[in-house]
């Protein structure tokens, strides 16, 4: 098997770690009240990060006191010492330690975490330190400096979007474009703050010493409790929108888990064909909801198999299906895309035209017996008419890829 790109990132990274490492404790650990401040900073910020879905900056408080760290120059108005090997071990050792309680809860910080924080400070604190070091900034006083501090950052911060979407591409075979543009799109949220934080951090302790870490932790701390709420809620709609869906299984309308089904594999198909993250949640959302007009049906449908029925009876249960969504208050998208799930694919959006082959491969399938998956993507393929070509071949895809990561785990010997 070849080397995957984010196994030799990681290898990187650990080269980095255990370089700065040896380089620390030959040379000594210089201005340590200093390095412990922000050890601990750190490792208090790795111990309220929020883990979930769709987080982009799970720990902002660390990596805010991380960069600041590494553009450090003076402490309390007195030049400071430590150079980048040092900025790396003293993050990745508060990373750590702020990660064990994490690990004994469940799964901790990723790899990916780490080695983005590891290959991140490192960069800011090779640009920055030695430059320092020689006195080339000397001269940048006042607003010039903190311009300099700025642009380091929202490098370093660019520079992290670019290594999460490159690690993601990687591990999960998403395309890489799409990928970008939504960790681009999640910066000027939490990444401002975070870079904001982080200058402010180094000016402060220039000025003040230490004492500046706690006073200017306080306002990214309450952003990212409001950051929680958020989430909090959000989850609780999708888990709303979830229950809803459900209705037809209970109602005995379509079989058990065909709803979920559906939303996680159009979910795969959306990202292999470039759907970007509010693109994917119209999408989960309309492929949780597709057969919600069956509630409005006097005689049930077999086994709730719609890919089978007549056109104008599919797009009968496609119109109530989105006058039942556009009452529920769901995002109008949705509703659009559940009323034009039997519309010619080549008149639907794309969301739709996902949607509608999911559906049918599920069901079909299902139908099919042992060979149903292999049976239902040639109907598939033979109904060129019918389905998006385009889909279905980003389906088979899909398809194939979760068959190779799956034998990959049930191989002897792997993981």
């Amino acid at each position: 098997m070849s080397l995957r790109l984010h196994t030799l990132v990681h290898a990187c990274a650990a080269v980095l770690a255990t370089g700065c490492l040896g380089a620390t404790l030959w040379n000594g650990v210089a201005d340590r009240g200093i390095a412990l401040g922000f050890g601990v900073l750190v490792a208090v910020g790795e111990l309220t990060r929020h883990n979930g879905p769709h987080v982009r900056q799970a720990a902002p408080l660390a990596a805010a006191g991380a960069l600041a760290y590494a553009l450090l120059g003076e402490a309390g108005g007195r030049p400071t010492h430590h150079d980048a090997a040092q900025i790396v071990t003293v993050v990745l050792t508060g990373s750590l330690l702020g990660s064990v309680p994490h690990v004994g809860r469940g799964p901790g910080p990723a790899r990916d975490h780490l080695t983005r924080r590891t290959l991140t400070v490192g960069f800011v604190a090779v640009c920055f330190q030695p430059l320092y070091s020689r006195g080339t900034f000397d001269d940048w006083g006042g607003s010039a400096h903190a311009l300099l501090l700025l642009a380091l950052l929202s490098l370093s911060t660019l520079c992290d979007a670019v290594l999460a979407a490159a690690l993601a591409h990687s591990r999960t075979g998403w395309p890489f474009p799409p990928v970008l543009r939504d960790e681009l799109r999640a910066l000027p949220s939490i990444g401002a703050a975070v870079v904001a934080t982080g200058a402010v951090m180094a000016l402060g302790v220039a000025v003040v010493g230490l004492w500046a870490l706690p006073l200017l932790s306080v306002p990214l701390l309450l952003a990212q409790l409001s950051y929680r709420r958020y989430a909090a809620v959000r989850a609780t709609y999708r888990q709303t929108i979830t229950s809803l869906a459900r209705a037809t299984e209970i109602a005995g309308c379509t079989p058990a888990g065909h709803a979920r089904r559906v939303a996680e594999l159009s979910q795969s198909v959306g990202r292999d064909l470039g759907l970007t993250e509010p693109d994917l949640t119209v999408l989960e959302y309309a492929a949780l909801m597709h057969d919600i007009g069956q509630l409005s049906l006097v005689d049930p449908v077999p086994v709730g198999a719609t890919a089978a029925l007549p056109v104008p009876e599919q797009r009968r249960i496609a119109l109530l299906g989105g006058a039942v969504v556009r009452q529920t208050g769901v995002d109008p998208r949705v509703a659009g895309i559940v009323e034009r799930q039997a519309d010619p694919h080549r008149e639907q959006p794309l969301a739709a035209r996902i949607v509608r082959v999911v559906n049918a491969y599920d069901e079909k399938s299902r139908a099919g017996g042992p060979g149903g998956p292999l049976t239902a993507l040639e109907e598939l393929r033979l109904g060129a008419g019918e389905y998006a070509p385009e889909v279905v071949e980003s389906l088979a895809r899909v398809l194939s890829r979760e068959i190779r990561e799956r034998d990959g785990l049930t191989r002897p010997g792997a993981g």
